[in-house]
């Protein structure tokens, strides 16, 4: 008779192929590695709009007709006005460049200087400088234009300032390429020194980092499927995943460790590990996993683009904790043993029966402050477009644009595209926008070609900037910010006017227009994500804990800690990113209600296995839990304040903040706060009510 085949047992396998799967994982690893330097990164939020939005339209078909220019404006100190249209004439010889527009096509600069109007050119010529805005043949983010913008440079020397769409791209990209390894640096040293006080053998960090380093690279590299990933998603994800998921890792070596102490043989004791963190770890994550994946159904597409490489990171960390970690194990388990260590952390018994003692006065407070605080972080100030995500103070773009604005005030370029049927009507058009009192300059062909002049006279290549067969393209400047109240005023004013005389098949596009348009469909998406997130936590957590109580308990100081985040800004009076918003609701939701599952979890545990009273209870929880928050909740912190700190690019260093800001908040609530909950609702945490449900439900179905 055959023996019986063995049931497969995940455990056994992995200890088995050790070696298998760590040569797998080693050349999955070289193989992201070289993938990596293929990914493509976009800096240009309207790439993400939908493409229903009327910017989104307008830019495709802009681009189409006449390409999708990048823009700046140079400022020159201490020139007079020959000099400076010398500079003109220099800029525009430039490969790269295919305009540049300055007072010498309204004024005869070479005339003598009584006869020259200073006062009528005075948004172009002041106090001895001169301030010209550039239009370039590629796009913000060609090389040719990085090209042309470093010519520009080296051409006026320190007498040059420069800003624009077209230097914040190159700026960024500069920015990213030289940060983002000194911010993987400072979390790595910050995380690596967190851990050594947090755990007890002086190799275990090194084992963390390794294994989570491998997840980090398989993410980034299989990015590529991507094609390209924004900014945000290439900075912020590879810091996120390490901070959210070192916890898993963490989890499976202390299970091993435990194991190991109660005498068991090596790969016995790590089967047992993999065991009991199989279930653990996957509960844990897919609370993360869920508040991640809600942003890939934002229409803002940036939010399907953040939302799948998270999720995808903490796939890949999952899969390596399980598999690679293991392996590693085995192999490094000599030199774990040799560098024990006593525990650095004290026992919090204090701590806990303190919190304890606190516990009516934090209910109540926040009871008192829920209300005012989620009324407070609904009423913040925000920036939705690609102005605010450029770079911060103590770089060389912010500093430029500082000296032009002093002189100059703002420059917001927007641009028209209109059927070309009829001259007449794009000259009116022309003129009744020269007129109003915002704009600083208007240039259309039309307008531009002296009367009687047929535009056949004209080479194609001057002709080509403003016309083709089909379409018109008229330039305009006006005197405000990219985004602003005013700017969105003015954008607003500008369209009625154009639909006035084009109704049909006419668009505006420029920074203002394509913010506007961010800002709908992103404030749009906002309910639908935090729904969403939250119904999907409500969910998981329902489930793991077979009750309807557990999830109202377990994400009440969760969304105190999102609101009291989220409200600091209002009550300090900072403008705050709207995509940082959204996304950072998610992320701290996702990542840290696993301080309340956990903590809820102990609690559950002291009463139904141990008997513990309501308050013994409650202060062996907290004995038990802190040390795990404090660890996950301080590495999330750390890597939240380097983001913060380090990156001058404000949309990165802002999300930092929040995320940073956000955890230490989350731990502080959960610590203080769930506690007095779980006490107070402890009768309904051992009813069960799913399992009564399904009995009820079976019962009816009997009768």
């Amino acid at each position: 008779m055959k023996e019986k085949a063995r049931k497969f047992y995940l455990p056994d396998f992995i200890i088995r192929h050790a070696r298998g799967i760590e040569l797998l994982f080693v050349l999955m690893t070289l193989c992201s590695l070289f993938l990596m330097p293929f990914v493509r990164v976009n800096y240009d939020l309207t790439k993400y709009l939908p493409e229903s939005a009327a910017s989104k339209e307008g830019l495709d078909l802009m681009e189409e007709a006449f390409g999708y220019p990048g823009t700046a404006r140079v400022m020159i100190s201490d020139v007079s006005l020959y000099e400076a249209k010398r500079c003109k004439d220099a800029i525009e010889a430039i490969d790269g460049v295919d305009m540049v527009m300055w007072c010498d096509t309204a004024t005869d600069i070479y005339g003598a200087s009584d006869f020259i109007d200073y006062e009528g050119i005075q948004d172009y010529y002041k106090d001895g400088c001169a301030v010209m805005d550039i239009t370039f043949t590629g796009g913000d983010s060609d090389p040719e234009t990085r090209a042309a913008i470093d010519e520009i440079s080296d051409l006026l020397g320190d007498r040059g300032a420069m800003v624009g769409m077209a230097v914040q791209t190159k700026s960024l990209e500069e920015n990213v390429a030289r940060e983002l390894s000194m911010i993987m640096t400072v979390a790595v040293v910050m995380i690596y020194l967190v851990l050594t006080l947090t755990t007890t053998a002086w190799a275990e960090p090194l084992l963390f980092l390794l294994v989570m380093g491998v997840a980090i690279v398989l993410n980034k590299g299989t990015n590529v499927f991507l094609g390209t990933v924004s900014f945000l998603t290439d900075n912020v994800v590879a810091v996120l995943q390490l901070a959210v998921s070192m916890d898993y890792s963490i989890f499976l070596l202390h299970a091993y460790t435990r194991y190991k102490e109660q005498g068991l043989p090596m790969e016995k004791a790590l089967a047992a590990a993999i065991d009991e963190a199989i279930n653990s770890i996957l509960a844990s994550s897919l609370t993360t996993i869920v508040g991640f994946i809600v942003l890939t159904l934002m229409r803002f597409r940036i939010g399907f683009d953040l939302g799948l490489s998270l999720t995808k990171g903490i796939v890949f960390s999952l899969a390596t904790v399980l598999f690679f970690m293991p392996a590693m194990i085995l192999r490094m388990s000599g030199i774990l043993e040799r560098t024990e260590h006593r525990s650095f952390l004290p026992g919090f018994d204090r701590l806990s029966r303190g919190i304890y003692r606190i516990r009516k006065a934090v209910l109540l407070a926040a009871i008192l402050l829920a209300v005012p605080l989620y009324t407070a972080q609904s009423m913040n100030s925000f920036l939705f477009g690609n102005a605010s995500v450029g770079a911060g103070e103590g770089t060389q773009v912010y500093e430029d644009d500082q000296k032009i604005t002093a002189i100059f005030g703002r420059s917001n370029m927007m641009m028209a595209i209109v059927p070309n049927d009829a001259p007449l009507k794009e000259k009116a058009l022309s003129e009744e926008l020269s007129a109003l009192p915002y704009m600083k300059s208007v240039t259309s062909l039309s307008d531009s070609i002296p009367e009687g002049v047929p535009e056949d006279f004209l080479p194609e290549s001057v002709t080509g900037l403003l016309h083709t067969e089909d379409w018109s393209r008229i330039l305009m400047y006006t005197r405000t910010r990219e985004e602003s109240p005013a700017a969105f005023a003015a954008s607003d004013e500008i369209q009625s006017i154009i639909r006035k005389y084009y109704p049909e098949d006419s668009y505006l596009v420029g920074g203002t227009p394509s913010t506007q348009d961010i800002r709908t469909t992103i404030t749009r998406d906002y309910d639908l994500v935090n729904i969403l997130s939250l119904l999907g936590v409500f969910l998981v957590v329902m489930f793991t804990f077979k009750s309807l109580a557990a999830p109202v308990v377990v994400m009440i100081p969760i969304e105190i800690a999102i609101f009291l985040n989220m409200a600091v800004p209002y009550f300090r009076g900072e403008e705050v990113n709207y995509i940082g918003y959204i996304i950072v609701s998610c992320i701290q939701l996702g990542a840290t209600v696993d301080y309340s599952i956990l903590t809820t979890s102990n609690y559950i545990d002291a009463r139904n296995k141990f008997g513990l009273d309501r308050r013994a209870a409650a202060v062996w929880t907290l004995k038990r839990s802190i040390p795990a928050i404090f660890t996950s909740g301080s590495i999330l912190t750390i890597c939240g304040y380097i983001l913060y700190f380090v990156s001058s690019i404000s949309a990165i260093g802002e999300l930092g903040h929040l995320i940073g800001r956000g955890a230490w908040m989350s731990v502080l609530l959960v610590l203080c706060l769930l506690p007095a909950l779980l006490s107070g609702v402890d009768p309904l945490l051992h009813k069960n009510e799913l399992q009564r449900l399904r009995e009820f439900i079976r019962k009816r179905r009997s009768h």
